[in-house]
């Protein structure tokens, strides 16, 4: 199996991509790369056996979408009313998915419709419709070989200390070493020099780790009765179980 993790930024030199190989119960990083365009990313997965992460929500939320319809043909809001209290806000701001995310590790993501990560969701949607024209299947609710993945709630879900590490180098050294003591089936090759030094490096490394937990369904899907609203506003993987797993569960 090879699992693609991508740290998506709104331009080429802000993104990362990280290919991880799974055989004989190891993991070996054979790729790992800063400064990647969307015909990279799409070239990454052109033989049709490669599971891809994206560190980006693949969509925005029902509400806010059709907010900003009705706004844009001067109709009456389905949300009633504005008042712009942060409680009629909520739906605007937060996905279903972020909803969930945000009762595993205790913190809510960055906003796709109100924070800066919006850019990079526009990119995002033009790398989707790349996929789908090379005949890469795009599911936004992790149902095929495309997830929606969120390094640094991964780590916290895996028990991992996150402070600091997207900021501070010698915090990715520390995370990095911790995360090999724990995983030694991990090998990181000559790659471990550019994780620490760049913090997109770093968590694309950590969204193939999350990809290959989608790929063994190591993570909980969106309810039956969410499914659809999933498939437009996209679903975190969020891993199941602990990072010791991604090798375990498959090969025992």
């Amino acid at each position: 199996m090879r699992t693609i993790g991508i740290d998506l930024a709104a331009s080429t030199p802000g993104t990362a991509l990280a290919e991880i190989v799974w055989s004989g119960g190891g993991a070996r990083l054979t790729r790992l790369e800063a400064g990647v365009d969307d015909t990279d990313i799409v070239a990454s997965v052109s033989d049709g056996d490669a599971w891809l992460g994206i560190d980006c929500p693949l969509g925005w939320p029902d509400a806010f979408v059709d907010f900003v319809q009705a706004h844009h043909a001067e109709t009456a809001p389905a949300l009633g009313p504005v008042d712009g209290g942060a409680d009629w806000r909520r739906p605007l701001v937060y996905r279903h998915t972020d909803h969930v995310v945000r009762e595993r590790i205790g913190r809510w993501p960055l906003s796709v419709s109100t924070d800066r990560l919006g850019v990079t969701a526009l990119r995002c949607a033009g790398v989707l419709r790349r996929l789908a024209e090379a005949g890469f299947a795009v599911d936004r609710a992790g149902e095929g070989r495309l997830f929606e993945v969120y390094p640094g709630g991964s780590l916290r879900v895996w028990g991992f200390d996150t402070t600091g590490y997207r900021v501070d180098a010698a915090r990715r050294s520390a995370l990095l070493d911790t995360v090999r003591a724990r995983v030694p089936w991990f090998d990181v090759g000559p790659f471990a020099a550019l994780a620490i030094a760049k913090a997109d490096a770093f968590d694309a490394v950590i969204a193939s780790l999350a990809t290959r937990a989608g790929a063994l369904g190591l993570f909980e899907p969106p309810a039956p009765e969410m499914l659809a609203v999933a498939r437009r506003e996209g679903w975190v993987v969020l891993p199941s179980g602990g990072l010791e797993g991604l090798v375990r569960d498959a090969w025992g």
